[in-house]
């Protein structure tokens, strides 16, 4: 018996256009909509007899030309397939108090509709497991439909059947099929087949690997690397019990880009949802790729994403706690293997902390920084110096560390996010005290030469500041501990910075120099009349190098001398050294050698101005 045409309770051309251009976000979900309504009707099947498991697809081929896609589930009636085909919304697949089931894989009953993406018609033929005269539903795009049951009865199960539409028959295919087949169903609890052109069939599915690490760990492994691309560094077990989520999390071998946001691979009853879900773990686990499988999370009407509700919010702090105990248990049992982790993922997590309290409090303690006892983890830095000072910059880190006192701790907070981590010691350490140093103010501190040898320091600072006149260098006489070092350069942030425009000016156009110039003028009319905007040479009255220069009457000698110093100066602050720096080192270095081998005697030595070569 045949029923008359009927009209769909909805405009079924609009309902089309709807998914296909803000549902779906392609065609090819065709698939996996059949493949969740074929395991939902086997899954409905073995609660009412036990019997099902099998998924049957034909592809177009040579040998047909119609796609077709058999299942062994509960089958429909006639009455089931006019009501539940015929309503958007409406869903076999809820319980008696019509809320959603949890063990089936649809949950909005639009699915079957995705098929009108890729076909104008639709025929289903279906025979229940009740015993019910078996039944072919014909849908069309013109939002039609009809209902007859047959008179000869079909193996139980359902059968879809789609003539492709212009344009869509590469995704009815043998290659496409497999391809989106594997793609979405290869973990699902049941045999899935493609037909083979010979005869017989090939089946597609297996055991997922991200489910049993404990048991097969090297296949766990192994995915992971399919799924990254290369070995992951590490796995990591992720269960989340209230909502039925569990799997892995793959902990990255590389920094990943700055622009790359984390994503995981979720599956809902094993049918996959998307490869790049995102938000299903913290923000701060930038470094782990997830591949989960969940029985309670709730996909959007596209099936595509996950809603974020509740469950959401429970599986995502499970996962982060998860993620924690790694880092910690990696820090108590492998410590090595722990600072290769910070070592790859370093800039990224200090980048992180300083926003996100929750990760500071447990990956901050394994975080390096450099500082004048070499480099260290903040862990043991804390647990050893109670009062930590810092330098803002590089620039200054280097002319500080140079006088620091052994008994202290000094660290270079001028790489990307160090000085920013280490102000958040206190919050972190409350015993820890926290202070930035001054270069200036630094070297304010340093002991003067004795009163006896005032005079003679301060004629020599006022003799080798003349002949550092044209680098805007003023020297000034201390006393250091360290007697080997003879000269230090000392310049603040704000001098360095006029000194690398100068040099700038040098090699860059005329609008450019013209612009660096005017910067130079604002900068200076910003800052106070008495503020000294040279750098110094700091002469170490301990030294013996710098006492012998007293001593030295020839003038040639002396400022070739003092130019030297300067340069070994800049070198040992990692200054760069300009051209006329390098002309300076160079001609000085040639005379005094001539000097010391007698080839030219120091009254004929023409006056060494800065910049000849």
């Amino acid at each position: 018996m045949t029923s008359s045409p009927q009209q769909f309770q909805v405009d079924l051309r609009g309902v089309v256009d709807l998914l296909s251009r803000h549902i779906y976000s392609s065609p090819r979900v065709y698939l996996r909509e059949l493949l969740q309504n074929a395991g939902d009707a086997i899954t409905a099947r073995r609660s009412l007899d036990g019997g099902g498991g099998s998924i049957r697809i034909t592809p177009i081929g040579q040998a047909s030309s119609e796609f077709v896609l058999r299942d062994d589930g509960i089958g429909l009636t006639a009455d089931e397939v006019a009501e539940l085909l015929a309503t958007v919304g409406r869903s076999s697949k809820r319980d008696i108090f019509d809320l959603p089931r949890q063990d089936f894989l649809g949950q909005f009953g639009i699915g079957l509709l995705s098929c009108f993406m890729v076909a104008d018609e639709i025929v289903i033929r279906s025979q229940s497991a009740t015993g019910a005269a078996a039944v072919e539903w014909v849908g069309k795009t013109d939002g039609t439909f009809t209902v007859r049951e047959l008179t000869e009865p079909l193996p139980i199960g359902t059968s879809v059947h789609l003539t492709p539409r212009m344009g869509q028959v590469e995704l009815l295919q043998a290659a496409t099929v497999r391809r989106l087949a594997e793609t979405f169903g290869e973990f699902l609890p049941y045999r899935i087949a493609i037909d083979l052109p010979g005869g017989g069939d090939d089946a597609i599915n297996h055991e997922p690997p991200f489910l049993d690490v404990a048991s097969h760990p090297e296949k766990a492994l192994e995915y992971g690397t399919t799924v990254l691309g290369t070995q992951p560094f590490d796995m990591i077990d992720l269960s989340a019990p209230g909502t039925g989520c569990r799997g892995i999390g793959y902990v990255l071998p590389f920094m990943p880009p700055p622009s790359a946001r984390q994503t995981s691979r979720v599956y809902l009853n094993r049918m996959l949802l998307g490869e790049r879900i995102p938000d299903l773990l913290p923000e701060w686990a930038f470094f782990v790729r997830a591949v989960v499988d969940s029985t309670g999370l709730h996909p959007t009407a596209s099936r595509e994403s996950l809603v974020e509700d509740d469950a959401l919010e429970e599986t995502r702090e499970a996962f982060g706690q998860a993620i924690r105990r790694w880092v910690l248990d990696l820090g108590l049992t492998q410590p090595h293997r722990l600072q290769q982790f910070v070592a790859i993922h370093e800039v990224s997590l200090k980048s992180l902390v300083r926003h996100d309290e929750e990760l500071a409090q447990f990956i901050v303690r394994w975080l390096t920084v450099e500082t004048t006892h070499g480099r260290l983890a903040i862990g043991d830095l804390v647990q050893r110096f109670g009062r930590v000072r810092y330098a803002e910059t590089v620039d200054e880190y280097h002319q500080v560390a140079s006088i620091s006192d052994a008994s202290t701790v000094l660290v270079n907070g001028g790489y990307l996010y160090d000085a920013d981590i280490v102000r958040m010691l206190p919050a972190l350490y409350p015993a820890v005290l926290v202070e930035r140093v001054d270069v200036v103010s630094e070297f304010e501190r340093l002991d003067p030469p004795p009163l006896d040898d005032r005079d003679t320091t301060v004629a020599l600072e006022a003799r080798a500041t003349a002949v550092l006149a044209d680098v805007d260098t003023t020297v000034i006489v201390r006393t250091l501990d360290r007697q080997s070092l003879p000269a230090l350069y000392v310049a603040d942030p704000e001098v360095l910075r006029k000194i690398d425009r100068t040099r700038a000016q040098g090699i860059s156009g005329s609008l450019w120099s013209g612009v660096l110039g005017k910067l130079d003028e604002i900068t200076s009319s910003m800052r106070s009349d008495d503020t000294d905007l040279s750098a110094r040479l700091c002469l170490n009255w301990g030294n013996k190098t710098v006492r012998t220069l007293t001593r030295v009457t020839d003038d040639a000698v002396f400022s070739r001398t003092v130019q030297l110093l300067y340069v070994q100066a800049l070198l040992a602050g990692h200054r760069p050294l300009s051209e006329r720096d390098r002309a300076l080192m160079t001609t000085a270095l040639a005379d005094l050698i001539a000097l010391s081998a007698g080839e030219i005697e120091p009254d004929f030595l023409p006056p060494l101005e800065n910049g000849d070569a």
